[in-house]
């Protein structure tokens, strides 16, 4: 049975998946579990023929029609039997234009078999993360072929699996031809011919485009959100937004539920992904500004120190003018490499911040971000208490206030 299928290449978070160049060839070598492999893990298949409690099963992998009935997900490998699924669902629904495709790869067949229909109802194909081997079989039979900016597109030679789960290469005739019918040119082929299966090779997009693979990358706000298509449950989206936003984990549970709602429901509705990050860093903004608004003087003051003296002017007064105590958290972390950022003043472990003396030097800041820094400077030197209530009042009011009238005595 052959297979193009990336073993061990799990689905990356939207940051990327980390690859590393090895040798002059221009090769890359991927594994997500370790950052020095030159090669990626043992195969997921142990077997060619019997199936075992390992083995990848068909229910594994995710086939749903998107919201309005405009598009197929297919998250998950190319297992047996998914082509036929695929093609069930296209045939009760004649109004799909797009397949949206998250796959490591897997057999061969059933690549094929995924491309012809693609190609036979000339859809267009489009990947939001992640591509592999086989799953490109599908990818480049596409009308339109679009590639979301991050995503990722792997390629390598088929396999098949010999005595003890070894790699066995195979004549790579079929898997050349279908590259080159779909357009590819012939040295891009020739390259994804020449990758080991046990490596995989990620072209950048200017080769992709040069290529023929790729029509056109687009931004996140071009189509639906695929980030649930594996998991589109409400504990799948509660997962993704602790992922996303890990300072949440010390926020009221309550709100992170409620904001899973709203992300699941717009999923469901076709919302794309830019809207659904922009909602959710506001709400996530919004959680944070409640959860300090209740914490007591010492944890207010300390955020304020943060403020002052740990971020930029600038960084500091465009995220709190927006009252995003998200930004600040992610700015505080870049920073202050190690740093937990603004959850540690929550959960009482940034002593070397709460303890701080105030030492109120002046600086340099931004003409627009005078009345912030002024604001905040006057408050922290005042009494514990005083200071508490007066940084509540610029940085966690909702909306936030107006500094420049704050800042005069």
């Amino acid at each position: 049975m052959r297979f193009i299928e990336t073993p061990g290449w799990g689905r990356p978070v939207k940051a990327g998946l980390c690859a590393f160049a090895i040798g002059a060839t221009g090769f890359v070598a991927l594994s997500p579990l370790t950052k020095i492999m030159a090669s990626v893990p043992a195969p997921a298949f142990t077997s060619q023929s019997a199936a075992s409690s390992s083995e990848p099963t068909e229910a594994d992998t995710r086939v749903a029609l998107g919201p309005g009935g405009r598009d197929i997900r297919l998250a998950g490998d190319l297992t047996e039997g998914v082509a036929a699924r695929v093609a069930a669902l296209l045939a009760a629904n004649p109004n799909v234009e797009r397949i949206h495709l998250t796959s490591d790869g897997g057999l061969v067949d059933e690549g094929q078999a995924l491309g012809a229909l693609v190609a036979e109802r000339s859809l267009t194909t489009y990947v939001p993360d992640v591509c592999a081997s086989a799953c490109t079989l599908i990818f480049v039979r596409g009308r339109t072929r679009f590639l979301a900016a991050g995503g990722q597109l792997g390629f390598h030679a088929p396999y098949e699996l010999g005595p003890g789960g070894q790699f066995e290469a195979v004549d790579p005739g079929a898997e050349r031809a279908a590259y080159l019918a779909a357009g590819v040119t012939p040295d891009f082929v020739a390259r994804t011919m020449s990758v080991a299966p046990e490596d995989i090779w990620i072209p950048d997009p200017a080769q992709l485009r040069a290529a023929g693979v790729v029509t056109e990358m687009v931004a996140n706000d071009r189509f639906p959100d695929s980030t649930l298509d594996a998991d589109p449950s409400l504990q799948g989206a509660r997962v993704e937004i602790l992922r996303n936003f890990p300072i949440l984990s010390a926020a009221d549970q309550a709100a992170v539920d409620e904001a899973a709602i709203w992300y699941r429901d717009g999923y469901l509705a076709g919302r794309t992904e830019a809207e659904a990050v922009e909602g959710l860093r506001q709400r996530a903004s919004a959680a944070m500004r409640r959860q300090f608004r209740a914490a007591d003087d010492t944890t207010i003051r300390a955020l304020g120190l943060v403020v002052l003296t740990d971020l930029t002017a600038a960084e500091t007064c465009d995220a709190v003018a927006a009252g995003d105590l998200i930004t600040l958290d992610e700015t505080l972390k870049r920073v202050r490499p190690g740093s937990a950022g603004l959850a540690a003043l929550l959960a009482r472990q940034a002593p070397e911040i709460r303890n701080r003396e105030v030492r109120l030097g002046h600086r340099l800041v931004p003409s627009i971000c005078t009345g912030l820094i002024k604001a905040v400077r006057r408050a922290l030197t005042r009494t514990p208490h005083e200071a508490a209530l007066a940084l509540r009042s610029i940085l966690l009011n909702d909306p936030p206030a107006l500094f420049a009238s704050a800042a005069h005595p």
